[in-house]
């Protein structure tokens, strides 16, 4: 048995499925003589058709963002009529016979060996630039094709160093049983959309892609971290059973959505879901959200060729807005940078991009994207209840500055006599210590907070939650956040302001008790969770509650704080077991 970080609930039995550098990439087709000349016609028709798309690119980024940023395609056409990188695709196909795609994928491995040993970063953001050109070709190359992102016709548990953001969002449900990655962790924006897909995945899995191959047999469990590779006849049984009971009980829970949001006691709760798009909303709407606490706009930027215009945009939102449960919707902007890089913006090269050049950070220099996004979201709310959300504040000055851009965009809208929603509130992510430390004059200047617990456990610890070595600092249960989160709330709650909290948090059931007794009435999480923390709510109360938070934020250890909750919560629920065994 491999252990590793529990990232997404659930278990699955399947088949492994190894992705290397992409999920497009598949042993060679190997050619006879007579096709290789029409391998090579159309190598170079999907070598077309990426120049094509990339003429629309440079036209809508220079337009959007700016001539400077619009050169960085300008480059990528300039690879892909680059007589050595071309021809060695070429030679590649006529001298081993094999189809276009696997001597594309030769080649970029042949310049990433080439370049492996040298770490100037000038090479290293031109093997970037390699790479995303390779992306275009062979996305063409799959569209010429009519083939399939997975090239399977049963459910697979994938096995990869990473996942990335862009290739999560491009998963079929259907096909994916689980995920097994050596990098990533619980928090990070990959294990986000497996969650919202709800697929089971375990990451921190070191020397995974050695001691896995296509074909091998793969047992796993997604909220304990635990994978067996090509197990015998009883652990077989055993996680199958154990797959039944967990998707049992989870269409039971599923079955309570209409429920109130209601401790026993009568106190309400606001359950809202996290969402990435419209076809998220709508699940959050079947699993009984009360609205969408979280719109991560990213990833609409994160799956585009280019830069969306703000009529693509403005749809976009909309759509959003039209499928939320209540037509209600919390629409974060842009949260780019950091481990959600857009090449429009550049290979930044940061020592350090999750304190860098991130976020609202990125719209002073951007302006005109920003105010895009802005002037599409107020479009928006015409279609439902819509409030702006700003991510990574740190400062006061900040706030100030955001609002007078989107007071400067409202004026802007009315001048053009084109429609949009008046009333929309406008609040911050509280992800930054500094933040958190002057709520009290923060929220004054807001009509409402959400707090990123996710970002705020590795600013806070001083850790990345990405890398394996520190993640273990990044705890639900340190003592040091849950005084911070209770500073947070009382202080919103003081001020009349509402708070919510969309990070992973939200769905656990351990952290809802202190949580609902420092006074949080609104939690946002993936829709996977609504039913459990809807079940665990119906036996709790607030006397409970508050109790168990007293508790908690006397205790000094996190090892306290974990034993705790976790006897709190298995006496009150005893089912939890099969949903939340992270310890």
């Amino acid at each position: 048995m491999i252990q590793g970080v529990p990232v997404s609930p659930g278990v699955a039995v399947a088949r492994a499925y190894r992705v290397h550098q992409g999920l497009t990439r598949r042993e060679p087709i190997h050619l006879t003589a007579d096709a290789l000349s029409a391998e090579v016609t159309r190598f170079d028709a999907a070598c077309a058709a990426a120049v094509r798309e990339l003429d629309a690119v440079v036209r809508r980024v220079t337009q959007e963002v700016g001539e400077d940023e619009a050169s960085i395609f300008r480059a990528h056409q300039l690879l892909l009529r680059d007589p050595a990188f071309v021809g060695k695709v070429r030679a590649a196909i006529a001298g081993k016979r094999i189809d276009a795609a696997a001597a594309l994928q030769q080649t970029i491995d042949e310049y990433k060996a080439l370049f492996s040993h040298i770490s100037d970063t000038y090479i290293q953001e031109r093997m970037a630039d390699l790479r995303d050109v390779a992306g275009r070709i062979l996305t063409e190359l799959a569209r010429q094709e009519g083939r399939p992102l997975l090239d399977v016709d049963e459910p697979v548990i994938l096995v990869a160093a990473e996942i990335l953001p862009s290739q999560a969002t491009t998963l079929d449900r259907k096909l994916v049983a689980g995920i097994l990655t050596e990098r990533g962790a619980a928090t990070g924006h990959a294990a986000i959309l497996a969650r919202s897909l709800n697929i089971p995945a375990v990451s921190g899995l070191d020397g995974l892609i050695r001691q896995v191959k296509t074909g091998d047999l793969i047992a796993m469990d997604g909220r304990e971290g635990h994978v067996h590779v090509n197990p015998g006849p009883e652990v077989v049984s055993a996680y199958r059973k154990l797959q039944r009971e967990y998707a049992d009980l989870c269409g039971k829970l599923v079955e309570n959505a209409g429920r109130p949001t209601i401790s026993p006691d009568g106190v309400k709760v606001e359950l809202l879901a996290n969402v990435n798009g419209a076809a998220d909303a709508v699940t959050a709407a079947c699993a009984g959200a009360a609205g969408v606490g979280l719109y991560r706009t990213e990833y609409l930027f994160l799956t585009h060729p280019s830069v969306p215009d703000e009529e693509e945009q403005y749809q976009t939102y909309r759509a959003v807005v039209e499928a939320a449960p209540n037509r209600t919707v919390t629409i974060r902007t842009a949260d780019l940078g950091a481990d959600k890089q857009v090449p429009y913006f550049g290979h930044q090269g940061e020592t350090n991009p999750f304190m860098g050049f991130r976020s609202i950070r990125l719209s002073h220099a951007y302006p005109e994207f920003f105010r895009t996004q802005l002037r599409a979201i107020l479009r928006a709310a015409l279609s439902g209840t819509v409030e702006i959300l700003f991510p990574m504040v740190s400062t006061l000055e900040e706030v100030r500055d955001l609002k007078r851009m989107v007071e400067e965009t409202r004026i802007g809208l009315r001048s053009a006599g084109t429609p949009f929603g008046e009333n929309v509130s406008l609040g911050v992510m509280i992800e930054v210590p500094a933040a958190a430390l002057c709520i009290d004059e923060i929220v004054r200047e807001v009509d409402f907070v959400s707090i990123g617990s996710n970002d705020l456990i590795q600013y806070l610890m001083a850790a990345d939650r990405d890398n394996p070595k520190v993640a273990y600092l990044c705890e639900p249960f340190s003592p040091a956040l849950l005084r911070l989160l209770n500073q947070v709330i009382r202080a919103c709650n003081d001020h009349g302001k509402p708070v919510t909290l969309c990070g992973e948090m939200a769905g656990r059931p351990r952290c809802f008790l202190p949580l609902f007794g420092m006074g949080l009435r609104r939690l946002s999480m993936s829709p996977a969770f609504l039913p459990t923390i809807r079940e665990v709510l119906s036996h709790t109360t607030l006397a409970a509650a508050e109790e168990t938070a007293r508790c908690v934020l006397g205790m000094a250890t996190v090892q306290e704080v974990r034993t705790y909750l976790t006897a709190k919560v298995r006496e009150i629920w005893p089912n939890m077991t099969l949903l939340d065994l992270r310890e």
